[in-house]
């Protein structure tokens, strides 16, 4: 059962998700200006997921999760000044300025990637579960991915693997209601995506992905039984309050539609719900928003300020043992 989070906790929460949720509108600001190249999918409404799930994940576990990453790397314990510096391809990023928005990675905090293909990372995850397993750790896999991944092949093989050796993998499905611009009705047959875990004869769940109460108690409990007895598929139900990526013109949803979920925020419904009891007042919230401006401006002079990757830096990484050069 998981425990209660304290107030600390709870303060500490609300303003990563302030942070998350500011990092994402200044990072639409530097790719308007041209600072950040390639696409960038940015995370705002979905800030709960993150920050609920990371409470839940120890230092030992794994995660691994698709390209709209930047506030999983940043509520995994990534600096987010070097987020910030990835996305600018700064030599100073997590991955060296070489893999921008979509790659962001850590190895010391066992975050094992952003990943552009859809549904690339599920092998992965279902990978490190195995050596989990075979190497009979006490560790549990998180492995993120879109509702649009659940109808492809890289998915069912992943999972049903994952089934047949019980391997310690919680598949986590972030239903933000469009796979790009496409409703979910309209590309599964199976429109509770949490269901489709009966198929491999898994636990599986659907929960409400804005209230970060239910997304940590949610995730303790899957990670728990996934570490003992095997994989567990959930879905988190929410919702993207901007599009895709930035080049999308959201014509396939209305303007009522968004303002429907903005209602439904994370944010606010965190501090309504910390009012209610005492632990929050508009002096204290406007107060951690200041607190989050100042140490965004400070990001992102980091990242502005840092230098560009050296042209040897094309030939490191490439390879394992990289072959030196005559």
């Amino acid at each position: 059962m998981a425990k209660e989070l304290s107030k600390e906790e709870l303060l500490r929460l609300y303003r990563e998700m302030v942070l998350i949720r500011r990092f994402e509108e200044k990072s639409a600001e530097l790719y308007a200006e041209g600072k950040i190249g390639g696409f960038l999918h940015l995370y705002i409404g979905e800030e709960a997921i993150a920050a609920g799930a990371c409470v839940a994940l120890r230092d030992e576990d794994h995660l691994l999760t698709a390209y709209r990453d930047h506030g999983w790397a940043i509520s995994r314990g990534l600096d987010p000044k070097a987020v910030m510096a990835e996305l600018l391809g700064k030599a100073t990023g997590v991955s060296g300025g070489k893999g921008g928005s979509m790659h962001l990675a850590s190895a010391e905090r066992h975050y094992w990637g952003g990943h552009a293909i859809v549904g690339g990372h599920l092998p992965l995850a279902t990978g490190v579960g195995l050596e989990v397993r075979y190497n009979e750790k006490k560790a549990a896999v998180l492995c993120v991915l879109g509702e649009g991944t659940t109808n492809i092949g890289y998915f069912h093989e992943s999972v049903n693997l994952a089934a047949v050796w019980k391997l310690p993998v919680v598949f986590l499905v972030e239903n933000n209601q469009y796979g790009m611009g496409t409703e979910v009705g309209r590309a599964s047959a199976v429109t509770n995506i949490f269901e489709k875990g009966c198929a491999y004869d898994i636990p599986n769940k659907q929960f409400n992905g804005q209230d970060i109460f239910e997304v940590y108690e949610t995730l303790e409990e899957a990670l728990e039984h996934a570490r003992e007895n095997g994989p567990v598929l959930l879905e988190a139900v929410t919702y993207r309050y901007v599009g895709h990526s930035m080049g999308d013109p959201e014509r396939y949803r209305t303007k009522a539609e968004i303002e429907e979920w903005r209602a439904r925020d994370p944010i606010l419904r965190l501090q309504d719900k910390m009012t209610a009891k005492g632990w929050m007042t508009d002096e204290l919230a406007q107060e951690i928003a200041q607190s989050v401006e100042a140490e965004l401006k400070e990001i992102v002079r980091f990242a502005e300020e840092s230098p560009e990757p050296d042209d040897e830096a094309l030939c490191k990484d490439v390879y394992v043992n990289p072959i030196p050069h005559r």
